[in-house]
């Protein structure tokens, strides 16, 4: 059912965890679909990602998918990181089971959501973020 790069990714997730005082935390899901994506990010002067750790409740591919887009996102501006989509963590994955491509909107979603907290703590506007609303249902 799933491939190698992804059962690594599940078994061996790389940033988890939460960072101590973050510049941004999102959190995207509900239990009611059963999972649950919480990203927190360190945030440079100069808007660079120099941290980003994220827990996850939910199957593999959730965390497999929360695993790859850190990494996929680590080092980046903010700017950057907002091209990243769900496709690129699918991607990067080499693909997940079609009833699990949720899981990779959730990582894209929660980033978003913990970029936008960034924005309203620091009064930075991003206009990728215009219109986004982490509360929102979104396609799983």
């Amino acid at each position: 059912m799933y491939n190698d790069k992804v059962m690594d990714h599940f078994m061996n997730p790389r940033n988890v965890g939460e960072i101590e005082n973050p510049d941004g935390v999102g959190e995207v899901g509900n239990i009611r679909c059963g999972d649950i994506m919480r990203i927190s990010l360190r945030i440079s002067d100069d808007e660079i990602i120099e941290d980003i750790k994220f827990k996850t409740f939910g199957c593999g591919s959730a965390v497999a998918s929360s695993s790859m887009a850190t990494e996929l996102i680590k080092g980046k501006s903010i700017k950057e990181a907002l091209k990243v989509t769900n496709k690129d963590v699918l991607k990067e994955l080499g693909g997940l089971p079609v009833i699990k491509v949720h899981c990779s909107v959730l990582a894209e979603q929660a980033l978003k959501a913990a970029i936008l907290d960034y924005s309203n703590k620091t009064g930075k506007h991003f206009p990728e973020l215009d219109g986004f609303d982490p509360d929102q249902e979104h396609e799983h």
